[in-house]
């Protein structure tokens, strides 16, 4: 599995461990990524998914992942995360159905 946000892309980045002596070695900084399961009002249901925790305090600021992923222009967006944002905004466009009359 990449180790990759899904929401906003960000992924492995590479720079240098530099020592007293300034001696250079390579390294790679890590995304802190989490599991997490967040809820979609428009889907009605959690999705599950792995983000980074910069893209969760995001989500939580922006009001929830709906209205985060409405906000958020597509092109920002990694293909995990446009993909859900089409979900997201078809399930919006469609009409709900009244329930029957009992």
């Amino acid at each position: 599995m990449p180790r990759r946000c899904q929401i906003t892309g960000k992924k492995l980045s590479s720079g240098h461990n530099v020592s007293h002596s300034n001696i250079k070695t390579k390294r790679t900084f890590e995304p802190n990524l989490q599991r997490v399961s967040l809820w979609s009002q428009a889907l009605g249901r959690p999705v599950k998914m792995r983000i980074s925790t910069r893209a969760l305090r995001t989500i939580s600021k922006r009001g929830g992942l709906d209205a985060y992923l409405r906000g958020t222009d597509s092109a920002r967006l990694a293909p995990e995360g446009r993909d859900l944002k089409r979900r997201v905004m078809r399930s919006l466009r469609r009409p709900r159905r009244a329930s029957a009359p009992a």
